[in-house]
């Protein structure tokens, strides 16, 4: 009986260990692990110098994507301020950052209000402009939300949409989602993260 009771607390040790020593192995992100998801893989849309750019062309670096509006009031410069800053966080690794900027108003989103905006951020951060129904497309790839808000005047209108960011490792792999708000630092981490992985 008692070894019996011996040999089962061995075996429940030796799980325990194993359990362990698995969780050890995987990255503890802040941002939700989307390792393995089957969707939002590549994309193929125009910049804002005219250029048909594809994710797979930015192979070799940690791609950050945010969907939103130059004339979005707070989330979108919040979350663009936060990519920057989180690529100066990681000093020389931040040249391996490349942020993505795809307008959900491309109507107003111009290539040159797109050009001027990326320039108050990091000129290195492209935007993308989607015609109409190329973003139809993308978003629903993407799962992302928008939709146009009437206001006052025929161009005073707002845009809803998802307030997160994707971001792909050096092998274009889908791997995080990113909140709204969760910071520099806690993005910087993530990315020094995956570039370790």
């Amino acid at each position: 009986m008692k070894r019996r009771h011996v040999i089962a607390s061995f075996a429940g040790v030796a799980w325990l260990a194993a359990l362990s020593a698995c969780t050890e192995a995987k990255p503890q992100f802040k941002s939700i692990d989307l390792t393995g998801a089957d969707y939002a893989k590549d994309f193929k849309l125009t910049d804002a110098n005219g250029a048909v750019r594809t994710l797979k062309e930015f192979n070799g670096k940690l791609v950050v994507i945010f969907f939103g509006y130059t004339q979005c009031p707070d989330v979108c410069p919040t979350t663009m301020a936060e990519l920057a800053e989180a690529k100066r966080i990681m000093g020389k690794d931040g040249e391996k950052v490349q942020g993505i900027f795809v307008t959900v108003d491309p109507e107003r989103d111009t290539p040159q209000v797109l050009k001027a905006y990326m320039g108050n951020f990091d000129p290195t951060f492209v935007a993308l402009r989607p015609a109409p129904e190329e973003l139809a497309g993308v978003a629903k790839d993407y799962k992302v939300f928008y939709k146009k808000v009437d206001g006052k005047t025929a161009t005073s209108y707002t845009m809803d949409h998802s307030a997160a960011s994707y971001v792909y490792d050096t092998r274009g792999n889908l791997r995080l989602y990113t909140r709204y708000g969760s910071g520099a630092q806690a993005l910087a981490s993530d990315l020094q993260l995956l570039l370790k992985s």
